[in-house]
């Protein structure tokens, strides 16, 4: 049992779960992850690099990648914003790599130290163009370690960036945890035959098994589109295949979320990252006081739980979305859910009180 600090989790199960090379630049509220990581990969045969801007950042953790090792990234709002063309080169070419977002209030910049969920759009839309993308939102110290070694495991397994989308409440909150000793690693992919190699040719999961540069096969590498050898065709059908195939690729079964009394609730809470702890506790002061109130947390916040809400069982009538933002996820559940949904936001860089989720409900 060890005090540990969420940006400190993060960098202990990336060490964890094989990566060996992290390229940044430090900003608050994610500095803490940087810092971690600089002890910690040169004791465990990795390279550590303090680039110049958030941009230069982004590109050598995709060159590392290519190379062959796993690859981490961490940053917040100005930062991701500025890595956005490169975590879009990163999806078209299918580069595996882990981009930690401690989300601050924006936009711009904002106010740096203070807690927000605002980046919750740009994690699946900030790049152009049609991709998809992985998001996954931890509400403890724990679960912050936990959801590392699966984001470096899903980057390597669907050959594709995944965000871990943080926030200043849990990258900075300390508590006691005891660290899991026995960790399932997804290995890099490799292709299966030199004979007839091509970089881009899908496997039966429609992922790409791409060699590491170095190696001796013939690679191509682009953002632009392209068909199994890697190399650009102007095809309406080779256009349409590969954007299906960007999609199609990343199992919904990755899916995670959380739920408590939904049995008998008439109406429940819906939270993710750090405002989730609160509205548990929401929760439990409506129950106490005679209220059917539900719990739900979202854990994967992208691909989106369309399945999950649309078939929420029948006695639920309301659910109430809290979010550090100005109403985000909040539609994403108003899409997805066939009752009433009521917003509960908070915009002014202080956290929820639970007695301002219970006014809502």
């Amino acid at each position: 049992m060890i005090l540990l600090q969420g940006n400190e989790a993060v960098a202990k199960a990336a060490i964890a779960a094989g990566v060996r090379f992290f390229g940044g630049y430090p900003i608050t509220p994610s500095t803490e992850i940087a810092e971690s990581m600089a002890k910690l990969l040169p004791k465990n045969n990795g390279v550590f690099i303090q680039m110049e801007d958030e941009i230069a950042s982004m590109g050598v953790v995709l060159g590392a990648s290519l190379a062959g090792r796993k690859v981490l990234t961490a940053s917040s709002g100005p930062g991701i914003s500025l890595k956005q063309e490169l975590i879009g080169y990163a999806a078209a070419a299918e580069i595996p790599v882990v981009i930690v977002n401690v989300q601050r209030v924006g936009p711009s910049t904002g106010q740096p130290t203070a807690p927000s969920q605002g980046d919750v759009m740009q994690a699946r839309w900030g790049t152009h163009g049609d991709h998809s993308i992985i998001a996954l939102s931890p509400w403890s110290v724990r679960e912050a370690f936990d959801l590392t070694v699966k984001a470096v495991n899903y980057a390597e397994r669907f050959r594709t960036p995944v965000i871990l989308l943080m926030d200043e409440i849990v990258g900075h909150l300390r508590e006691n945890v005891e660290l899991p000793t026995d960790i399932e690693i997804y290995p890099r992919r490799q292709p299966k035959t030199k004979e007839n190699y091509k970089a881009y040719q899908p496997d039966e999961d429609l992922v790409p098994n791409i060699a590491n540069f170095g190696e001796g096969y013939h690679i191509h590498v682009t953002g632009l589109i392209h068909d199994e050898t890697g190399f650009p065709v102007g095809s309406p059908k080779v256009t349409r295949d590969f954007i299906d195939r960007m999609h199609k690729k990343i199992s919904k079964d990755i899916i995670e979320v959380q739920t408590e009394f939904l049995d008998d609730a008439e109406e429940a809470v819906v939270a993710f990252g750090g405002t989730a702890r609160t509205a548990y506790q929401a929760v439990l002061n409506a129950r106490a006081n005679g209220k059917k109130v539900g719990f739900i947390r979202l854990v994967t916040i992208w691909p989106f739980a369309d399945n999950f809400f649309a078939n929420l069982p029948a006695n639920i009538k309301k659910l109430v979305v809290a979010e550090l933002n100005y109403g985000q996820i909040f539609y994403e559940v108003q899409r997805t859910f066939k009752g009433e949904v009521e917003l509960c936001a908070k915009y002014d860089m202080t956290i929820f009180e639970p007695s301002e989720i219970e006014v809502c409900l």
